[in-house]
């Protein structure tokens, strides 16, 4: 059975296109990419669309003539120009061809059963630098003020803003020149991170040990420096539009 956290793929864009029309303003980082993936792209192939018809913001728009890869276990319902079709447990897709300028991954990432090693998977088709863009549900929430774990279905862990930091960390996703969001009365995590060089490290590396890598936020790095974990009530962390989430008032 196929899950989503929305009602058609239509609405599942129009959430999609609150991160993608942030990243459409930068200009030279939209035509520094080539090559996209969308892991667990669904049905209708519409955040990849996106991707594949991005034109210049000049006056005179040129095409930027951007390549797409939709990776899923079902077919899509339609075909789209300049998009190509992998059938792949996306947990496990690690080899392509030709490797990806972003990896996108929209409204998925909750269902795997195996997310630290889907990361570790992902930077082997990830090019140098490559941006990997997370976007999913967290189930921990406070609802008429009191705490409430709700383990929705496909969903098999509880994710955090903390155990996503950590998961992404670990498997040498750079954290530290990335950007999270998570607004308070909102259940959606929001990670853009960058592919280092950093090798994955085994589950269980402790905090201090990521810290020695560089790739932990700023504040992430300054709360296990202080407490030797991180609190999630310390973490101050930047959005693509310059805001900021301060996860203290979570």
């Amino acid at each position: 059975m196929k899950y989503s956290s929305f009602t058609n793929p239509l609405h599942s864009h129009e959430h999609s296109l609150n991160t993608l029309n942030l990243l459409y303003e930068y200009d030279d980082f939209m035509e520094s990419v080539a090559t996209v993936v969308d892991l667990g792209s669904g049905s209708d192939l519409h955040d990849l669309e996106w991707w594949t018809t991005r034109t210049t913001r000049d006056e005179q728009q040129l095409p930027l003539e951007i390549q797409g890869t939709a990776v899923d276990l079902e077919l899509p319902d339609r075909s789209v120009d300049h998009v190509s079709f992998v059938k792949h447990d996306i947990q496990t897709f690690s080899e392509n061809k030709r490797p990806f300028d972003v990896l996108w991954c929209h409204d998925v990432f909750q269902y795997l059963h195996s997310p630290y090693q889907a990361l570790a998977n992902w930077r082997n088709i990830a090019d140098d630098d490559a941006m990997l863009v997370l976007t999913f549900p967290q189930t921990v929430s406070m609802q008429y003020n009191v705490q409430a774990f709700d383990l929705l279905p496909g969903h098999c862990f509880h994710h955090t803003m903390t155990s996503l930091i950590y998961m992404l960390a670990l498997n040498g996703w750079d954290c530290n020149g990335g950007f999270f969001k998570k607004h308070a009365e909102d259940p959606w995590l929001h990670a853009i991170v960058y592919k280092s060089s950093q090798e994955p490290l085994p589950p269980g590396t402790s905090w201090y040990e990521l810290m020695e890598t560089g790739l932990l936020p700023e504040t992430a790095a300054k709360s296990v420096f202080k407490h030797g974990y991180v609190r999630q009530q310390d973490l101050v962390l930047p959005w693509l539009d310059k805001s900021l989430t301060w996860m203290a008032q979570q």
